[in-house]
C-alpha cells in the first residue's frame, strides 16, 4: 500500500500540469460511471475551487466525463450545486 500511495502522489508533486487542471482530471475520474465516487469527487472539486476553478470549467470536465454515461451527472452535479461559494459566479 505504501508503494501505491507514493506512485499515486507523483503526479501531484510533478509535472507540467497546474493544480487546478489535475484537480479537474480528478473530478472527472471519481464521477466516471466507472467509478462513481462521490467524496472523491466533492474533494477535487473543492481543491479545483480553491485553484482557481470556475463553475464552466467544473461542469464541462463533468459533461466530458458523460460520454461513459449520464450517471456521472447525477452524481456530480448536485455536488457542484453544493460546494459552489454562495457569492461566487
Amino acid at each position: 500500500m505504501e508503494a501505491y500511495l507514493a506512485f499515486r502522489s507523483v503526479p501531484q508533486r510533478n509535472g507540467p500540469l497546474p493544480q487546478k487542471y489535475k484537480e479537474l482530471i480528478l473530478i472527472a475520474i471519481n464521477a466516471a460511471t466507472t467509478h462513481l465516487y462521490g467524496p472523491g469527487v466533492r474533494r477535487h472539486m473543492r481543491n479545483a475551487i480553491a485553484h482557481g476553478a470556475t463553475r464552466a470549467e467544473i461542469l464541462e470536465a463533468i459533461q466530458l466525463t458523460t460520454v461513459m454515461g449520464i450517471h456521472s451527472c447525477n452524481l456530480a452535479v448536485p455536488i457542484l450545486m453544493e460546494e459552489w461559494p454562495t457569492d461566487g459566479e
